[in-house]
């Protein structure tokens, strides 16, 4: 009986302290408004809870694009939450339906880059996983999302970079020159006092590697994408992100094809408007902003220079 008096206060006690506000608790990366409406399934109440609602608000802070939840029975918009970043599994298609991350100088650093593939474990029983190997001998790189330099303040930051769920199918010269192009300008933004939030995906069926055209991998459980999309909100050092963005917030978009003919145009040569891409994929971007200013931002195709 004392056992159970004991156990049953320590349960009143977890139950108060994850109905305070999770902000007052652990000092969050962003100054984000919490997201309240989530969908936690057990394993995830068990796995770091307050954690999650952190990393959410930081790199979901300006939306949900496809409504993801992590509903076991929700397989092809399925959401994870890492520190590292967010992203949308699709199960059928073998890879994410789009990461999403945030990205300031807080998470640079000098950790080498790990090369080290692994599958999702996170991904519940029955979920396709796929592995290191699964693009072998494909004609397609493991394409990053959320790049490798964009997570190297810690050693544990970059290979979270290098689960199979952070990769697409890409084209070599798509992986290798013109999308790792976008990847280092970004990069660079962040040294001139940018932070940056960032979605990135991909859509359509069939794409072209070093073998040719393919529509599928691993005995079609991996989907190869016809186009590559990538979303950028930029935005000076400051609090309160969300409540920052207007009518001039610079936004960059670009939808490029998933082939080796690419590489025949720079990144800025790909350049659309968000409005685009929503029509493309059928996601809701940047919802979280106040609808007159997505209705402006979202229809515009940036006029920023290569260099700054």
């Amino acid at each position: 009986m004392k056992l159970i008096k004991i156990l049953f206060t320590l349960s009143c006690l977890f139950l108060f302290l994850t109905a305070l506000n999770v902000n007052s608790i652990i000092d969050a990366r962003s100054n984000s408004t919490p997201i309240t409406n989530s969908n936690y399934t057990t394993d995830f109440f068990w796995e770091k809870l307050l954690p999650f609602q952190i990393y959410q608000d930081e790199h979901l802070l300006l939306g949900n694009p496809s409504s993801a939840n992590n509903y076991k029975t929700n397989a092809n918009n399925y959401l994870i939450i890492k520190h590292q970043y967010a992203l949308s599994y699709n199960n059928d298609k073998g890879y994410p339906n789009w990461v999403s991350w945030h990205l300031d100088l807080s998470w640079k650093g000098n950790a080498k880059r790990c090369n080290c593939f692994s599958a999702e474990e996170t991904l519940p029983n029955g979920f396709f996983k796929a592995s290191s190997n699964s693009y072998a001998k494909s004609g397609f790189d493991r394409g990053h999302l959320c790049p490798s330099e964009d997570r190297d303040a810690t050693a544990e930051d970059n290979a979270a970079t290098f689960t199979m769920s952070n990769m697409i199918p890409q084209s070599p010269n798509l992986n290798r020159i013109t999308w790792v192009a976008l990847e280092k300008y970004c990069q660079d933004l962040i040294t001139q006092d940018y932070e940056l939030y960032i979605i990135a995906g991909a859509y359509g069926i069939g794409g072209e590697g070093s073998k040719g055209y393919t529509e599928h991998l691993n005995q079609g459980k991996i989907t190869v994408p016809a186009r590559c999309w990538k979303i950028i909100v930029l935005l000076k050092n400051g609090p309160n992100d969300l409540q920052r963005i207007n009518s001039n917030t610079k936004v960059i978009a670009v939808d490029m094809p998933n082939n080796n003919s690419v590489k025949l145009f720079p990144w800025e040569h790909y350049r659309t408007t968000i409005d685009d891409i929503e029509q493309k994929t059928h996601y809701d971007f940047l919802s979280n902003v106040p609808a007159s200013i997505q209705q402006y931002i979202e229809k515009n195709i940036d006029d920023l220079p290569s260099k700054h």
